[in-house]
C-alpha cells in the first residue's frame, strides 16, 4: 500500500529498547490518552516530499552504515507551552542533520529549513497550567542521562500514525 500513494515523508532519530521504553512510558502517563497516536519519537524531518524516497534512503544508509551510533544524552526539560519535552543534546547528531538538512536545500518545508531543537514531546495539546505542574513536578528529580540513538527511521504520513518506511541502524 505503502508504495501506491505518495505521501510526506518524516525521519525520525530511533532509541535503543530501553531508552524507547522509558520515553513511551512517560508519554503514556502523561500525553492525553485520545491524542496519543504515536510512540516517542526524536525528529529530524517533519516533512520531505515523497519524491524523494530512494535519495533519502541512500542518505540514510550512507549516514548509518558502518558508523558509530552519535552520543546523545537527555540534557533537561523542556516547556512546549501546552506540553513538556525532554531536550536531547547530541552534537554528532546536530552534524547529521545538518549534512542532510544541505543535501536537501529546496526540498524543506519553512520548519525543516529552520532551526532545529531536538527533543521528545511526552506531554502535548494541554492547558498550560497543566504542563507547568508537570515542569516543575519532573524538574525536581531531574537528573542528565545518556540515551542510545540506535538509527535513523523514515516513515510516511497519510495523516493517521505513521506507517514504517525504512529503519538504517548504527554499527
Amino acid at each position: 500500500m505503502s508504495d501506491l500513494v505518495p505521501a510526506p515523508i518524516i525521519v525520525t532519530a530511533l532509541f535503543g529498547r530501553a531508552d524507547t521504553a522509558f520515553f513511551d512510558t512517560m508519554r503514556r502517563t502523561h500525553f492525553p490518552p485520545e491524542r496519543n497516536r504515536l510512540d516517542a519519537h526524536l525528529t529530524l524531518f517533519h516533512h520531505l516530499p515523497p519524491s524523494m524516497v530512494q535519495e533519502l534512503k541512500h542518505r540514510l544508509t550512507g549516514e548509518t552504515r558502518g558508523v558509530h551510533a552519535p552520543v546523545a544524552r537527555v540534557s533537561g526539560l523542556m516547556s512546549l507551552g501546552r506540553g513538556v519535552a525532554y531536550r536531547i543534546d547530541s552534537p554528532d547528531l546536530l552534524a547529521l542533520r545538518a549534512r542532510l538538512a544541505d543535501a536537501f536545500t529546496g526540498m524543506l518545508t519553512p520548519q525543516d529549513a529552520g532551526g532545529w531543537r531536538p527533543h521528545v514531546t511526552i506531554q502535548n495539546k494541554v492547558a498550560p497550567p497543566v504542563a507547568k505542574v508537570l515542569l516543575a513536578t519532573l524538574s525536581q528529580g531531574f537528573v542528565v542521562r545518556d540515551v542510545e540513538i540506535a538509527g535513523l527511521g523514515a516513515w510516511w504520513y497519510r495523516g493517521g500514525p505513521w506507517e514504517p518506511l525504512s529503519h538504517h541502524m548504527f554499527a
